[in-house]
This record gives structure tokens, sequence and C-alpha cells, in this order.
């Protein structure tokens, strides 16, 4: 069992916890309603860290939107630096498991637009997290707009590599979980989208609700690379480098160099018969 399988369980464990706390520091600064909160109000005669009282009379402004629990300070320095750290952990395990691929089987369109996806998430991710949507809206929503697709395709193409992958009945298992995975953020991205568009209160606090389901789930499937990275070497880090040659080209040039000296070999033993007899 390698230790590289920590890094993949790493990402879900620090960004949901990460994100659940931002959210307790902004409800706990009066930033956002809570998740619980349905009732929601045109205008509040007080801002929202003004009033008291068990009611909270919350608007628009108040729904606990992912990126509106990181919108204010200090939760949004917290938001920053858990994005940031997000991003960078996604490229290295993309590009880990971009590297697996070629040295276990060989490379394929399916992994290259992979790791492509991967990274253009993480770039959005990082203008998501340092562009709060009260400040910079126009770059923030263009930063949603990257990431938010392109998540979805990497899980997608992860999901459809794992298959075409597959061999043994537990990698079918892991194929069955990530496609389940991969239908459920569909659904809940477009929900998620569908609702963000309406007037209703109700639809855009589930519209809320929706994001913060597809958010855990796209970091949980990240997690489950945690099985292929359990028998991951130094070895593949030799492919990354250009040393490793890729796992379907290297095992047929060793197995034509050993058929070659098997043959040479068999050749030599062939003709020593005859060179003993004529002595």
């Amino acid at each position: 069992m390698s230790l590289w399988m920590i890094l993949p369980v790493s990402l879900p464990v620090f960004t949901i916890t990460g994100i659940w706390v931002v959210y307790a520091m902004s409800l706990y600064n009066q930033h956002v309603c809570p998740v619980h909160n349905w009732l929601y109000n045109e205008s509040c005669d007080e801002q929202l860290p003004l009033q008291r009282g068990p009611v909270l009379c919350c608007t628009l402004d108040n729904i606990p939107l992912i990126s509106k629990c990181g919108t204010l300070p200090p939760e949004s320095c917290f938001f920053s630096l858990i994005c940031s750290t997000g991003s960078f952990m996604v490229m290295l395990i993309a590009l880990l498991r971009y590297a697996h691929v070629i040295e276990k089987h060989q490379n394929c369109i399916l992994n290259t637009a992979g790791l492509s996806s991967a990274w253009i998430c993480a770039a959005g991710l990082i203008m998501v997290g340092n562009f709060q949507v009260d400040f910079a809206k126009v770059l923030h929503y263009v930063g949603a707009g990257v990431t938010f697709p392109s998540s979805m395709l990497f899980v997608c193409l992860q999901s459809a590599l794992t298959y075409r992958l597959a061999k043994t009945q537990d990698e079918y298992r892991i194929g069955h979980l990530r496609v389940g995975m991969a239908l459920l953020a569909l659904v809940a991205l477009v929900l998620s989208g569908v609702f963000f568009c309406q007037e209703s209160f109700a639809l855009q606090h589930a519209s809320a609700i929706f994001e913060w389901i597809y958010c855990m789930l796209i970091m949980l499937f990240y997690g489950t690379f945690a099985f292929e990275f359990g028998d991951m070497s130094g070895d593949t880090l030799m492919v990354l480098s250009g040393g490793g040659g890729g796992g379907g080209g290297g095992g047929v040039n060793g197995f034509s160099t050993s058929g070659h000296k098997t043959e040479v070999s068999s050749g030599s033993n062939h003709h020593q018969p005859e060179s003993l007899s004529m002595l």
C-alpha cells in the first residue's frame, strides 16, 4: 500500500471541512442566514449583523451560497486559502492520475482530456476564491462559469476512463461508484443552475443547497482515486520526467528484447552439439 493514497483522501477532508468552517464563521458573524432558513423578505429594516432575536430578517443577499459565505472578512481570508490550496491539490492529483494511467496502461484521449479539464477547473477555482462576488462580480462569475462545467466534465471523463481500463471486479465496482457520483453531481449542478435564475426565494435557497451537494460530491469523487494511488510508486514520477516511456510501449519493447535474447540463446545451444560432434 503506497502512501500516495493519502493525497486524494486529504483533498475532500480538507476542502469539505474548510468550507463548512467558513460557513460557520459567516453564520456566526451573521453575514448569511442558516441553511435551514426558508423565509426571506424583499427588504429588512435593519441589516442582518444589527438584528437581534431568534428570528432573523433575511434577503437575497443573505442566501448561504458557498461563495456568499466567503465574501466578507474574516471568513473571506479562509475561503481564499481553501480555494487556492484546493486548486493546487486538484492539479497535483490530476497530474499523478494522468501519469499513473500511462504507467499502468497507455495514454489516450480520455486521459489527456481529463488532465486538461482538471487544470482548467483549478484555474477557475483560484478566480472564485480570490475575487469575491460582492466586490468583483464579473471575474467571480467568470471563474464560476469555468469551474463548474470543467469539474463536471472531469468526473465524466474519469468515469469513462475507469470503465475503459477496468479488468478486475473491484475496478468495475469503482467505475459503478464513480458513475453514480457523476450522475448525482450532474443532477445537482443542473438544479442549482436552474433554481439560481428564478425569482422565488425558496428556489434560490434550494439552489444554494444543491450547490453545496454538488461541491461535496466532486470532492468525494477525487477521494476515490485513493484506490489507484494505493499501488503508485516512484516510477510514476519517472513517467512525468520522460524516463518511464509509457506502460504500453515500454512493455512491448521489453518483451521484444527478451524474446530476442531467448532466440539467440536457443540458437547457440542448437549449434553447440554440431561443433562437439565434429570434435
